[in-house]
């Protein structure tokens, strides 16, 4: 091994160490902290960010850096070490230009600002989250104008944390895509929409019994409980510590069953990507998902491609019924694939339908892109929110809750991730449309046997991390880069065939 890589490893193995602390906090204030504890919650993890900050942005890995950067150096590592070195430049050239004071301040707000969040969206009032927003509005702004160049698009650097490659250039041409082929699609489907009755997924549903269901769920895909542990949270995520912990959430809804069991598929989706991980890349740059657009890919996959076909739900329907022997003692297995893909304009993007849900991501996209650049102010969001849902989906949201507050994501300061939601369904049509070429997936799914899809999407995808950028990585599996069009397709044909257009 590289002498100066080999003594830049302490350095990883301690931040990681200080991260996988942060990370624990965090999921523990989503799921079983008490409300009193964030305040002196968000002062540890101030002095924790701090700590893991100084410990790579420091001389010593400055120097190893720039070490490694030569052609000399970079012949003596490995495709994986070369890739840490990569990533580990790209978050020095980040935090680097931020003052570690500003920096531990941004950390404490961001712990403080889920708790003001979650409390603001109980009590439906954006105002009372507004205060908090502005000040995450204003670092983000701050910390990415610090390393700005001439003529840089603030907007493509937060991008670019999330979705190295893709610019708003990009993603203005991918979206344009998908409004010209989905609206219209949308309209059609909507005449039609009374053809497709699921009365029985408001009916009673025991949360309980949901959580046992959603369980079962979670390990028939793979889920690792050896590995991962299952909470409840206001909103699903999926945070990881290091491969071997993994740890998702989910909510239960006693009058929607849809809701959880689709949640559960979809953060499986995202644990069984950090579990893939390669051990060697575990506790490094490297050792995630490489974006969070192919992160999305894989929950999506397993939501939408896998999650919501017949033949997923062939072997499994008979246990759903017996689960809810009253609830679905009227439901035939094709009533209930029906109903599960019905597409229906509604204001809460966790709960869309495959064929409106990039209309929400394209609501927060557009705000996202005037709120960093100064076009729009923090008080103008609900009233733009509205509009916007009026507008691209026919419906107004009734109130903060359901509207401008549905989504977490801006009080972690999370500017230029939603876009990723959108990407990930694309790169999930277009890597199901490869692995059906090259394995029967749906003879696997009728067999009730998800190891060769789970093992097929190891091999190729999770066992790298983020060695690979997602463009490289997406033509080193299906020999293309980045194509929307299996997607627009992909959507195209299944609901033509599902209304009978």
């Amino acid at each position: 091994m590289n002498q100066y890589y080999t003594q830049l490893l302490p350095y990883l193995e301690r931040n990681h160490a200080y991260e996988a602390a942060l990370a624990l906090l965090s999921w523990d204030t989503e799921t079983l902290a008490p409300p009193a504890a964030s305040e002196n919650t968000a002062k540890y993890v101030g002095i924790l960010s701090e700590e893991a900050y100084h410990i790579l942005i420091c001389d010593e890995v400055e120097s190893l850096l720039k070490k490694l950067s030569s052609k000399k150096e970079q012949e003596t590592l490995s495709v994986s070490e070369q890739a840490v070195v990569r990533l580990l430049q790209k978050q020095f050239k980040k935090l680097s230009c931020i003052p570690p004071k500003e920096y531990r301040e941004f950390s404490e707000l961001c712990a403080t600002a889920q708790t003001v969040y979650c409390r603001a969206k109980q009590n439906a009032k954006f105002e009372d989250f507004a205060p908090t927003l502005e000040k995450l509005v204003d670092y983000t702004r701050r910390f990415a104008s610090y390393r700005a160049e001439k003529n840089d698009n603030l907007y493509d650097l937060l991008l670019d944390e999330y979705e190295e490659g893709f610019t708003t250039d990009i993603l203005d041409d991918f979206f344009a895509k998908l409004r010209e082929a989905i609206v219209p699609l949308m309209k059609q489907v909507i005449a039609k929409n009374d053809t497709i009755k699921k009365d029985y997924n408001t009916r009673n549903y025991p949360e309980d019994i949901q959580e046992g269901f959603c369980r079962f769920l979670s390990g028939y895909l793979g889920f690792d409980y050896n590995r991962g542990v299952i909470a409840e949270s206001e909103h699903p995520f999926t945070t990881s510590l290091h491969n071997h912990d993994v740890r998702i959430t989910n909510h239960y809804y006693s009058d929607n069953l849809e809701s959880a069991m689709f949640s559960a598929i979809h953060e499986t989706g995202h644990a069984l990507y950090e579990m893939g991980v390669d051990d060697t890349l575990s506790g490094t740059p490297a050792g995630t998902g490489i974006s969070m657009g192919m992160h999305e890919s894989q929950s999506r996959f397993y939501e939408n491609m896998i999650g919501r076909s017949k033949e997923f739900w062939e072997p499994l329907f008979p246990k759903l019924k017996a689960t809810y022997p009253e609830e679905l003692a009227d439901v035939s297995l094709e009533n209930f694939i029906a109903g599960i893909n019905k597409a229906e304009p509604g204001p809460i993007r966790t709960e869309a339908d495959e064929l409106t849900y990039p209309l929400h991501i394209m609501i927060r996209y557009e705000l996202e892109k005037d709120l960093i650049a100064g076009n729009c102010t923090v008080s103008d969001l609900p009233e733009l929110w509205n509009k916007k849902y009026k507008d691209y989906l026919g419906i107004t949201p009734k109130n903060a809750s359901e509207g401008v507050l549905q989504d977490i994501h801006w009080s972690g300061a999370s500017f230029g991730y939603f876009p990723s939601y959108a990407l990930g369904s694309a790169i999930a049509a277009q890597l199901y449309h490869y692995m059906a070429q090259q394995i029967p997936v749906t003879d696997y799914l009728k067999e009730g046997n998800m190891v060769p899809i789970r093992e097929f999407l190891r091999d190729h995808i999770h066992k790298y991390g983020a060695v690979y950028p997602t463009n490289e990585l997406l033509k080193k599996v299906t020999g293309e880069e980045f194509n929307p069009d299996y997607y627009i397709r992909y959507l195209t044909e299944k609901y033509t065939k599902l209304y009978h257009l």
